[in-house]
Formats: structure tokens, sequence, C-alpha cells
């Protein structure tokens, strides 16, 4: 059980919680705030004064008044209005972890809920009642409006939900698992469903998927300089510490750990007529590096989100006023989902160019033809080569900026939006393009290794290859590869790979903290 404490949850925390669905309680400090604000909430509800979303309506409609009487009613009305998602259900980690982010929002004491309707959540997550929550229909203007809305829903009995793996409505769901609903007071609607929890989740799951490609590119890019018998010269400290970039030094002095020792390169350091090698072998630490920099501030960026209030008015607990503001708008999380897909195109963009050298001859250094071992006869991985290709281009469109296309809505009152949740979504569709290629990349770079025998890669590299062909074996004469291509793929996306390496347990707040 994983203990929360909102402001200062961690990005390793956030990443067990996406992972391993981690068990989470929300720290019992945080109740004496919300329990704080919401009585304030209470006690301004059935005023003369105008407050913004607890005695009026919402958005354009803002300058309508509530009666006392009505407030309730407001609440209700408000979420089942913008149950308004459509297409696929939110995958259930990124679910659970969105769920979690609220709890942490609210628990900063500034949104007016009160302490049972924060328990009902949090035990919606211990015993597993799931939401079915629409993934299309947030522009990230007022937060996440649809996607929190059915997840409130379920809260209020509404909607539907998964729960012991069946889908029923949101009555059945809690009462099968000895819960209540609860009847939304003043405030509480909204609270619920304004923020910016549902991209954020995305955008961490991204975040955490692009982190650990970018790992895995050292060992694929340290393989195929391997297999190319390209020059280590490159990777020398002295080059990188002279441009002080923080990533490239890092990306540098991991691959330099990866190939030491290696019998291949010491076979060639001598009498090697080439002069330079291509910017793919020779330019990772420049390129995987600076993303990994640039993913270390996105990280930043969605670890305050993760830790903010989002919502609309804020309960401002020590003026004792509640103002209204405008911290659901997402722009923090679109930038930072940006930032995300531009280094995963990247990381695949150069990996790619990888693949291309390995598989020519003219290029390879006497690596057979697509690294067939009777080429005619065989194709060897040609058209794999073709396959990450088509996986490079599809992520360049996809890296195309998001936070640049606003649009209007709600009447113009929401003349600016963010479109965060559908730029942090298109990222878990480019992991899976990114370690499809890293796949094929180590795919090329161990077989071009195996035609080096009987010089031998590195003690590191070596257990990697094994293992490798432990999953996929060599490629002695063509064969359907499409499922080969796959197993790479899971293989590049598990642990196992950074597990026999020195890359396993960085994580990449220690990365920051380096």
């Amino acid at each position: 059980m994983l203990n929360v404490v909102p402001g200062e949850v961690t990005l390793e925390q956030l990443e067990r919680i996406w992972r391993e669905e981690a068990a989470v309680a929300l720290d019992q400090s945080a109740m004496v705030r919300i329990e704080a604000s919401a009585a304030r909430v209470a006690a301004v509800a059935g005023g003369d004064e105008a407050i913004y979303g607890i005695n009026t309506g919402f958005g354009k409609l803002a300058s309508v008044r509530i009666a006392p009487e009505d407030t309730e009613a407001l609440q209700r009305n408000l979420v089942l209005s913008h149950c308004a998602g459509v297409g696929e259900d939110t995958p259930l980690k990124i679910k659970r972890l969105m769920m979690v982010l609220k709890l942490i929002s609210l628990g900063r004491g500034a949104s007016g809920i009160r302490s049972e309707t924060v328990v009902l959540l949090q035990a919606m997550l211990d015993r597993r009642v799931h939401p079915i929550v629409p993934a299309q229909g947030s522009v990230g203007a007022s937060g996440d409006l649809a996607p929190l809305a059915h997840m409130a829903a379920v809260m209020m009995g509404e909607g539907e939900a998964e729960f012991e793996g069946e889908i029923v409505s949101g009555t059945v769901a809690l009462a099968k698992a000895g819960l209540t609903p609860v009847v939304l007071s003043p405030k509480e609607g909204l609270a619920l469903i304004n923020g910016t929890q549902f991209s954020t989740a995305y955008a961490l799951a991204g975040l955490f998927q692009a982190w650990h490609a970018a790992r895995t590119s050292l060992i694929s890019c340290s393989l195929s300089i391997d297999a190319a018998m390209a020059s280590t010269v490159p990777l020398i400290a002295e080059i990188h510490d002279l441009r002080g970039q923080h990533g490239q030094i890092f990306a540098a002095s991991a691959m330099r750990a990866l190939l030491e020792g290696s019998e291949i390169r010491e076979a060639h350091r001598e009498d090697d007529t080439r002069v330079q090698d291509p910017y793919c072998m020779r330019c990772h630490p420049q390129v995987v590096g600076a993303a990994m920099d640039m993913l270390g501030y996105a990280a930043t960026t969605l670890q305050r989100e993760a830790n903010a209030a989002t919502d609309n008015p804020l309960v401002l607990a020590t003026e004792n006023r509640i103002v209204s503001g405008g911290n659901f708008h997402a722009e923090p999380v679109a930038f930072a989902a940006d930032m995300v897909a531009l280094a995963m195109a990247e990381i695949g963009a150069i990996a790619q160019r990888r693949i291309a050298l390995l598989v020519d001859p003219t290029l390879s250094f006497d690596l057979p033809a697509f690294l067939a071992e009777n080429p005619g006869l065989n194709s060897g991985l040609m058209i794999a080569e073709v396959t990450s290709a088509a996986l490079m281009s599809e992520n360049k469109h996809l890296a195309n900026p998001c936070s640049t296309d606003s649009t209007p809505t709600s009447a113009n009152q929401e003349d600016h939006v963010s479109m965060a949740a559908h730029g942090a979504r298109r990222l878990g569709r480019m992991a899976d393009n990114l370690l499809r290629i890293l796949g094929i990349e180590i795919f090329s770079a161990a077989e071009g290794i195996r035609f080096r025998a009987p010089l031998q890669t590195s003690p590191a590299l070596s257990k990697v290859a094994s293992r490798f062909f432990d999953e996929i074996a060599p490629l002695h004469q063509d064969r359907f590869l499409s499922s080969d291509l796959e197993a790479a793929s899971r293989l590049a996306s598990s642990s196992e790979l950074l597990a026999a390496t020195n890359l396993q347990g960085l994580n990449i707040q220690e990365f920051l903290d380096a």
C-alpha cells in the first residue's frame, strides 16, 4: 500500500501506480484540509453572494443564480450532462492512475469536497470498481470534463463500471463492492470533473514508456556499433564533457560501459581505413541525450501537475476565500506531451537509420546483404527494415504538436484550449511503434554480431544477445517473420534487457538528480 501525500507524490510512486496498479492510501493529514474547505463551501452555498459553480450555472451560464434548494440537483445535472465521451474505454492502468491523481488533487484541500466523497473514490480503487471512461471528448479546456464526468457518474450510482470482469451499471457495481453512491453536495460535482487528471495520467504513462525506450536505445545502439564494427572514439568522455549537456554525458557514459571488453572493438582499433562513421552510429549520445533531457523537463512538469489542485473555483483556506481561476487549463500537460512525442520520434528515427545501415552491405563493413546467410536465395531482414521505416514515418506524423491546435468551445467562454488529452493519448501508440523499431534494431544487431564470430562482443552485450536468441532463433534461412518481430518488441518492452545491463535501476528521478 502506497501512502500518498498530496503535494509530495514522487515520480517513482506514480510509475508504480501505473505499472503495478499499486494500492494507495491518501495520507490522513489531507483529511483536515479537505474538511476545512468543505466547511467553507457549505457556509457560502446558501448565502447571497454569487460563487461560481456553487450557486451559479457553469461556463457561459455562470451568470444564472441557483436557488439553495437546487444546489444538489445542480451538481448531479452537471455530471450527467458532461458524460458525453465517445470511443473506446480508457485502458485500466491509465484509468486507475487518473483516479489516484484526482485523489491527490482533492487532497490538497482546495476543492471544497467532503471527506466522505473522497473516501468513496479511494474505496472504488481499493475494491477495483473501475468506471467505463470513453477516451475521446476532452479538449483540455476546463480540464478533462467528459472523461472525469464518467468517473464521477459511477460515484453517484450512474453510468457504467467494470467490476470483477463484468460491465454493469454504476449502481450495481457499487452495490456488489459493498459501497453506497454519494449524493453530491455543492461544488462536489465540479470538483470531480474539473481538472487535468485524465490528460496527466496518459502523459505520465507515455513518459514512463519513453524513458524505458530511451534506455533501451542505449543497448540497441551499442549492439549496432559492434555489429557494424563502428568506432567507439566518439564515446570518449572528454568530447561530451566539453559540451556539458547532461543527457549526452550520461548516454555516452552508459554506452562506454556497455561496450567495455568487446573483442570486436579491439579487432578493428588499428588499421581501420574508415575515418568517420555515419551520424546514426556516431551521434547517438547527442540525440538520445537531448531526448532524455527533454523527457526530464516533461517529467518535472508532470510531477508538479500530479500534485496540483487543478479544479475551479478554489478554496483558499488561509484567506477564507473562494476564487475563480484557470488552473484547469492543461497547457503544461499539452506541452509536456508534445515534448515526449518529439523525443520518441527522434529516438526511433535514428534507430531506424542504424537498421538501414546494418542491412546495406555498402555501409555495414562486410556484413552480408540484408543480414541473410545466403543473400539472393534468402531476403533476410530486408522487409523488417521496411517495417521499421513505416513505423518511424508514422511516429513522425504523430509527433506533430497538438498544443498549437486550439479551437473555441462552450459558446466562446472557453476560447483557447490545450488539446492535452489527445496530445497525451497518442503517446501510447507512439511508444508501441518505437519499441517495435528498437526490437527490429536489436534483431538486426544481434544477427550482425553473430556474423562477427569467432570475435565476441562485450560481456554486457553478450548477455543481451544471448537473451535475445533464447527468445528468437537465429535467422539461418527465410521464415515467417511477423511473430519474431512481435517477440522482439515484447522483449524490448520488458525489463529483461535492461536487467542484463547496468541500466535497469535508473529511473527518471535518479537521472534528474544526477
